[in-house]
């Protein structure tokens, strides 16, 4: 097989693996992740609540706009060329293909798949299987982030039965990743009597994947049962041994926090992730922690933290003042929160990329500013100088000071009290609508809206319901919300639906923000264009530095360790837990049912 594909293309590449800088743990011949046991039983279940905030599910296809598919789909049905792990950023081994070769010029990587690999209804995964699945989607009926995704792929081509290539319009070392983990999923899906239907109209269809769970039901609700497939292809995989042990893996959806909690009292599941430092602080205690039946467990980890924020709808005219912006976050007193509120379990966000590599911090570097002065003319004066902190009460800081400077910065925008409030040259009053899906979040943003009142500002809360604020998410019909981002260490393309500009424009995407800045998009280029660790690092600092100098968000705070409440009982973790890991996926991929879970 190597010698075809050297024949194919002139590969500076060709192995088991594909690493954006190098850096490779597992030499070819590898047979397991060191974090896994290899000799995990198979058996047992494992019952979970999503980490997600859904309130149903009303589709069963996970890539188009409108509807909530169930949580875990994409994870356990559907599997992609490559696989990453959770000890190495940048680096993915073979999953349904078993030899990747990138090009010297890196404009093309050619996947051979495994000969063994075979999707759920039998049929092998074939080369024509990957070149449907990126059509799918990167055409007008999927969700716009794909396009968005995989926008530097200039064209997919089947070489033969089970080789394809994918060409680049530019050499990104970091593509052959994007492509490596674009979801496969099986021509056949969707079709009726021989015809596929059109993809946004594939909705109760269960996808036909390759992965090592089936869905038990096919029916719409809340709650979804995954079962193991006693046939899976890739059971014996290095990239797959000693995971995914667990023969039944359920999500039970609840209607609100308390229901939750009780549900897992009541024994109704068994894995909790909490959000929420107070129910954490005050609600996991009792005779089922005290004899051991349930057990709190702060999972500590080396992920980058997460971005968590409240998010302005640059759209709308009130917000496109960057004083204004700078102004209410000065409004937010994190401190007294997290004194009051948070029980001290939480640090204060500042940048994009907190308790990470990628955070800017005081001035710019050489390497940040070798960026930065050739779109010296883009950028305002002040991102040459330290980098804003949040701001903070802790003395000889206040909040009453912070206030003066807010008061300050607003009439600076033309702002002023009068007639009971802060009003502009026109008269019109300063409002705006907090939209969440979070009843528990009331007491958080209350301080928050006390603050504003004393600037004039008045901000109302409006809760809904998880379908109908994805619905105004996606419409960008909002003004302020929260937000939040997981952390990552391998950024990459996803930035640019985050942050670029194209993204802002295109209903559905993750630019909610709406950033359209031409110097934001060229450091987005040199974020996915870097070549080695130490370019990624110094381009990820300057676009944080970049991002933070144009307040368009309120930062709020992060913790450092996952909260889990679960039943020890029932199950066997690891010896090792790896230094990247997000916990939910961790749990169901790694651990085992003990001797009384089956």
């Amino acid at each position: 097989m190597m010698a075809l594909l050297a024949c194919l293309a002139p590969a500076s590449w060709a192995a088991h693996v594909y690493a954006q800088f190098g850096d490779i743990k597992y030499p070819a011949g590898f047979t397991h992740f060191d974090y896994v046991n290899p000799a995990a039983p198979k058996g047992g279940e494992i019952r979970m609540v999503p980490p997600t905030r859904p309130t149903n599910f009303d589709k069963f296809n996970p890539f188009t706009l409108r509807g909530t598919a169930p949580y875990g789909l994409g994870i356990l049905l559907i599997e992609s060329l490559l696989t990453g792990n959770s000890e190495e950023p940048t680096t993915a081994y073979g999953l349904l293909a078993d030899d990747v070769a990138v090009a010297a010029d890196k404009l093309s990587a050619t996947f051979h798949i495994n000969d063994k690999a075979r999707f759920h209804n039998g049929a092998p995964v074939l080369a024509a299987d990957v070149l449907y699945s990126y059509t799918q989607l990167t055409g007008k009926l999927a969700a716009p982030q794909y396009r968005t995704i995989y926008a530097e792929v200039k064209a997919v081509t089947v070489v033969s039965e089970r080789v394809v290539r994918f060409d680049f319009l530019t050499p990104n070392p970091e593509l052959p990743l994007v492509v490596g983990g674009m979801p496969v999923f099986s021509r056949d899906w969707g079709k009726v009597a021989g015809v596929a239907k059109p993809f946004d109209q594939i909705v109760s269809e269960v996808p036909i994947g390759s992965g090592p769970y089936k869905v038990a039901s096919p029916a719409m609700g809340r709650d979804i049962t995954y079962v193991r497939d006693p046939a899976y292809w890739g059971i014996d995989l290095p990239s797959r041994k000693g995971q995914f042990n667990f023969d039944r893996i359920s999500f039970k959806i609840y209607l609100d926090e308390t229901s939750r909690f009780e549900g897992l009292k009541a024994g109704e599941y068994d894995f909790l992730r909490e959000f929420i430092s107070r129910n954490w602080a005050r609600q996991y205690t009792g005779k089922q922690f005290t004899s051991g039946e349930l057990t709190k467990r702060a999972f500590e980890n080396r992920n980058p933290g997460d971005f968590q924020g409240y998010v302005f709808n640059l759209r709308n005219p009130k917000f496109q003042d960057v004083r204004v912006r700078k102004a209410i976050g000065l409004a937010m007193d994190f401190e007294w929160m997290n004194r009051q509120l948070f029980y001290g379990l939480y640090k204060r966000v500042n940048g994009y990329f907190p308790n990470s590599e990628f955070h800017a911090d005081g001035l710019p570097k050489p390497d940040e500013l070798a960026l930065l002065e050739p779109l010296r003319a883009q950028l305002k004066p002040e991102v040459f100088g330290p980098v804003p902190v949040s701001p903070s009460t802790t003395p000889p800081g206040s909040l009453r000071e912070n206030l003066r400077q807010a008061q300050a910065l607003l009439r600076e925008a033309g702002w002023t009290y009068r007639d009971g409030a802060l009003r502009n040259a026109q008269g019109e009053a300063f409002t705006m609508e907090f939209l969440n899906d979070q009843p528990s979040l009331v007491r958080i943003v209350g301080p928050f809206q006390k603050a504003l009142e004393k600037l004039g500002i008045t901000m109302t809360y409006r809760v809904v319901d998880f379908s109908l604020a994805k619905q105004k998410m996606d419409a960008f019909d909002f003004e302020v919300t929260t937000l939040r981002l997981p952390g990552s260490t391998a950024p990459g393309g996803e930035l640019l639906e985050l942050f670029g500009s194209r993204a802002a424009g295109t209903p559905g995407s993750a630019n909610v923000w709406g950033i359209a800045d031409p110097a934001v998009d060229a450091l987005l280029q040199k974020v996915v264009t870097a070549k080695t660790r130490p370019e990624l690092s110094a381009a990820m600092r300057a676009l944080d530095r970049v991002l933070t100098h144009g307040y368009y968000s309120v930062p709020q705070y992060y913790g450092d360790a996952f909260f889990i409440g679960y039943r020890p009982g029932r199950f066997v973790l690891p010896e090792i837990i790896p230094p990247y890991y997000q916990a939910d996926t961790w749990a169901m991929s790694t651990w085992w049912a003990s001797s009384t879970n089956k």
